[in-house]
């Protein structure tokens, strides 16, 4: 579990990071570096989910030796699969990383929303609903790792 306390905001408690993989922790279906030692740490604290359509077909390897569980969706439209599954797992116990439309949802749903912009872009409509704006995975876990740059962020 993850908790801080956030000036004009209050405490927030996480137990969960979901994510997007690619375009969000990978480009081209390799990890970005320095996001697998990163998610090791952060998943001695909180539970890690991976949501991927697997556009590349290597996140179950890219992820290997990671405590994360993947789960690589069907179907064309991810949107509202992601919406439910961070509502199964207490919207406001999650925090969210994404980068495209079918990431707009689960931003907007999660106690935090993360857009990430890679070299693959972020779509507009998921930067308006999130929370926070990273150009780098490793800055938006390091968030966690570093609470008063999250602090920092999101005092109001």
């Amino acid at each position: 579990m993850f908790r801080v306390d956030i000036p004009g905001v209050g405490t927030i408690t996480l137990e969960h990071i979901v994510s997007d993989f690619s375009g969000t922790l990978s480009v081209d279906g390799e990890l970005v570096p320095g996001v697998k030692e990163r998610l090791k740490k952060l998943a001695e604290i909180l539970t890690v989910h991976i949501l991927t359509a697997d556009t590349h077909g290597k996140a179950r390897v890219a992820l290997e030796g990671i405590n994360a569980r993947v789960s690589i969706l069907e179907g064309d439209i991810h949107s509202a699969a992601k919406a439910n599954y961070v509502n199964r797992l207490g919207a406001e116990s999650v925090i969210a990383f994404g980068n495209g439309n079918n990431d707009i949802k689960m931003l907007a749903l999660a106690g935090i929303g993360v857009a990430v912009c890679l070299t693959e872009g972020v779509a507009c409509p998921a930067l308006q609903q999130a929370d926070i704006a990273v150009t780098s995975i490793v800055d938006g876990l390091d968030l966690l790792l570093n609470p008063k740059r999250l602090i920092a962020t999101m005092r109001r």
